[in-house]
């Protein structure tokens, strides 16, 4: 008895971890946020449609590579998040001219 009130529960905690570091999986998370707030802020202005499709197509390819070497609740928590934003972003930069909008032709 007396070990388990040492022993924080983390089993139902939305950011479980497994007390290990997750190097590579932590820095595709913060990327994968961090391309998903710029595609997302970016498509919402039509004369950026350039930084919004190609930060959320980048953004969604990264987040999905994070999602399939993802660990913990944590990690999938925040790619998610950005795969969203990412999704949102991108979608709103290829409705308001593309990846390659006024750049050929």
């Amino acid at each position: 008895m007396a070990q388990q009130a040492l022993r924080p529960n983390t089993a139902g905690s939305l950011f479980a971890s497994d007390g290990k570091p997750h190097p590579l999986q932590d820095t595709l998370m913060a990327v994968t946020l961090v391309l998903g707030v710029l595609a997302f802020i970016t498509g919402f202005f039509s004369g950026l449609h350039l930084i919004a499709s190609w930060a959320g197509l980048v953004g969604l390819v990264i987040g999905a590579y994070g999602q399939w070497i993802s660990i913990t609740t944590r990690e999938r928590f925040g790619l998610i998040l950005g795969l969203g934003a990412s999704g949102v972003g991108f979608m709103l930069g290829m409705a308001n001219g593309g990846l390659f909008g006024g750049l050929i032709g």
